[in-house]
């Protein structure tokens, strides 16, 4: 792992791929357990990475942290001995199917709500290392409004609200969105809708979102896509393998690919604000504190 760590330094330290990143920060989440939303981001990153993206996925879901599981993989370190300063975050970062990079986070989330403010500090500084060294960091989160899932959808430059057509699905993504905004956040959201079996269901599950809530919270909702119900999925997850690397041409993984090339070609690649992470961390510290 010190090995791995120094490689990381290095890397940051000499820029060997020659361009500068502009970090962009993401988060994902959804309105109820269920609908696949850990899925939705791994393999999401995975099809960002194909497309020559560097990327870092932060599993920031609390007691449920499930991308290491989804990759085979188990981490021996995560932001808990970050926040215990018994690791710094290049110790912490481990890589899964085709060296995408992602940070565990487990029980340590439930440590930054009671930090204390020179804790909260070395957490920014730690972070803030990260600028630069990915084009995107995506926060997966948990699902529902916990108070620390609200800290990374405020904080972070847009959010994916992840739904199925299921009723109680539609219901959840909705409600997450509208207690955010009555909060008074302002908040970048776009839609993603899971296990369609067909484009007209997700689309008129999608507008259904979207014009509850520009009726009644004035707020464009824009779709970034859907993705068809698959049963390779469930495959996939058995054998600890992404299903986008696990079965390449099969409809969820054609459905993310898609997803993915929209995200990069359309109205969503807008480039990121300078300074993104510390703006994101900005945005932290001040509710942590």
């Amino acid at each position: 792992m010190n090995d791995q760590a120094q490689s990381l330094r290095n890397l940051v330290k000499s820029q060997t791929d020659s361009r500068e990143r502009n970090t962009r920060i993401i988060t994902v989440t959804s309105g109820k357990g269920g609908v696949g939303k850990s899925n939705f981001t791994l393999n999401f990153a995975l099809s960002l990475q194909k497309r020559g993206y560097k990327v870092l996925v932060f599993d920031a879901d609390i007691g449920l942290a499930n991308i290491d599981l989804l990759m085979g993989v188990s981490p021996k370190y995560s932001l808990y001995h970050l926040l215990k300063r018994e690791k710094s975050i290049w110790d912490i970062i481990y890589k899964g199917y085709h060296d995408l990079e992602f940070i565990a986070g487990g029980s340590g989330f439930n440590d930054l709500i009671r930090l204390t403010e020179e804790e909260i500090d070395y957490f920014a500084e730690q972070v803030n290392e990260l600028s630069g060294y990915v084009d995107f960091i995506i926060f997966d989160t948990g699902a529902g409004l916990s108070k620390e899932t609200l800290k990374f959808i405020v904080a972070a430059s847009e959010t994916i609200v992840v739904t199925t057509p299921e009723p109680t699905a539609i219901t959840d993504a909705y409600a997450i969105i509208k207690m955010v905004t009555s909060m008074g956040h302002v908040v970048r959201f776009r839609l993603v809708v899971n296990r369609v079996t067909e484009s007209g269901e997700g689309k008129y599950t999608a507008d259904k979102i979207s014009l509850v809530a520009k009726q009644f919270l004035n707020l464009d909702i824009p779709t970034l896509g859907f993705v068809e119900d698959d049963a390779s999925v469930s495959k996939a997850v058995k054998k600890q393998i992404p299903f986008t690397v696990a079965f390449p041409a099969s409809p969820a993984s054609r459905s993310i690919d898609r997803l993915a090339g929209q995200f990069i070609t359309g109205e969503a690649a807008a480039e990121a604000p300078n300074g993104a992470v510390k703006q994101f961390l900005s945005k932290m510290m001040r509710l942590l504190k």
